[in-house]
């Protein structure tokens, strides 16, 4: 349930034209790296930022799905394992010999377990912040010397509303009436891990996106929002300029409560 939202609307701009004016807003194209792009919404980001004109790096575990979503796409294919420090290294050294990066999108996650709170252990806890949050810190850290050489570096790190407090508390959300330890806790500290990093590198834009509650294979297609819809506030974040908010959470609507 990795696009965990109460915004129902399904109201949004034609893809085109919101392609055509983030592309004209972001300047020149940039070079985007995105984990965990061979499907749903990290593939549907890959494309909108293809079609508006970026060179980007479909990010992939597996190697057959990853090059052919890449080819797919008109991007390029490196595979990384966020999980695997090995697999991330080597990534890092692919994109940096094939000329830099600037935006890198952390979309790679997991749901985890499928447990009542009383039967979750120690352990579903670990393997789903392996690729949540560990895989994060790894994939940022080892793509950091890179994104320093760009002169307006991105990170957007895909989160989710079920990462919010103020929204998981409040009655009102559809956040709230969902409990678990696994994946909602791995996004809180995912959020946390963003406003860190924030705050350590000013010269970055470095976010935490929510796409909303999205159909995709997370949520077994039933989430009211289009996988358009959900991808719009991370295409909106990874063409972010100088000037744009950084150590922000947002969805496509505004600021979400951390």
């Amino acid at each position: 349930m990795s696009e965990q939202s109460n915004d129902t609307s399904s109201t949004s701009r034609d893809a085109s034209t919101e392609d055509a004016s983030t592309a004209a807003a972001g300047g020149a194209p940039q070079r985007v790296l995105i984990t965990g792009a061979n499907r749903s919404l990290g593939r549907e980001t890959a494309r909108r930022l293809t079609r508006a004109g970026h060179e980007v790096w479909v990010g992939a575990r597996d190697a057959e799905r990853g090059a052919a979503a890449a080819e797919e796409l008109g991007g390029r294919f490196v595979q990384i394992d966020v999980t695997d420090d090995a697999s991330v290294a080597a990534a890092a050294a692919t994109v940096a010999a094939a000329g830099g990066l600037d935006v890198l999108v952390n979309n790679a996650g997991i749901l985890g377990p499928k447990k009542p709170l009383a039967e979750t252990t120690a352990d579903d806890l670990r393997e789903v912040y392996e690729t949540n949050v560990l895989g994060v810190v790894r994939v940022t850290r080892a793509f950091m010397p890179v994104l320093q050489e760009s002169a307006a570096p991105v990170i957007v790190n895909v989160s989710s509303g079920m990462g919010s407090l103020g929204r998981t508390t409040d009655p009102e959300r559809i956040e709230s009436k969902i409990v678990g330890l696994a994946y909602q806790s791995s996004k809180s500290a995912l959020n946390m891990i963003t406003s860190q990093y924030a705050k350590a590198y000013p010269g970055m834009r470095i976010n935490a996106v929510d796409p909303g509650y999205t159909a995709t294979d997370f949520n077994a297609h039933s989430g009211p929002q289009t996988v358009e819809e959900g991808a719009e506030i991370i295409v909106r974040a990874a063409q972010f300029g100088p000037d744009a908010p950084t150590g922000a959470y947002l969805d496509r609507n505004g600021t979400v409560p951390w």
